[in-house]
């Protein structure tokens, strides 16, 4: 009877460094329910049975994990295929209006050194839409108010 209870102390304690360590050496991946570390103390705290639950709860088979396949061989990949040639039609559809904007640009109307507009240098008439012309400073650097340097 001794004898027995040996084997069975010895064969459980071995069950239990195994589960430890394998707890330990797996990639967070591949546990399921709670984190890593909370699998570890639970298989410590508990010997037998954290090792029993980590075998059967907490591990994550190999043939669970999703195998890496050709895009070709992936259903979702083939499905997204519509998906692309809308993406598509939609870049089609955007360089053609850039083609256009490019054309509008290339208009003489809207060139500045288009014919009839006055020489560089010269003042142009300002359009109601457009911007004011900055205030131009002083040439000696001061200000309006005599101040030099950065205005506060």
């Amino acid at each position: 009877m001794t004898r027995a209870l040996l084997i069975l102390a010895l064969v459980a304690t071995a069950f239990w460094v195994f589960t430890i360590v394998d707890c330990a050496v797996q990639p967070p991946t591949r546990h399921r329910g709670v984190s890593k570390p909370v699998w570890i103390l639970i298989v410590v705290l508990i010997p037998v049975l954290g090792g029993l639950l980590w075998l059967l709860v907490g591990r994550v088979r190999r043939s669970a994990i999703a195998a890496r396949r050709a895009p070709d061989d992936d259903p979702e990949f083939l499905g997204s295929l519509g998906a692309i040639t809308d993406q598509d039609e939609r870049i089609r559809r955007l360089e053609e209006e850039l083609a256009q904007l490019d054309a509008e640009d290339d208009d003489p109307r809207w060139a500045a050194d288009a014919p009839g507009q006055a020489a560089p240098g010269t003042p142009k008439a300002a359009s109601p839409d457009a911007p004011p012309d900055p205030p131009v400073r002083p040439a000696d650097g001061d200000d309006e108010r005599g101040q030099r340097g950065a205005v506060s």
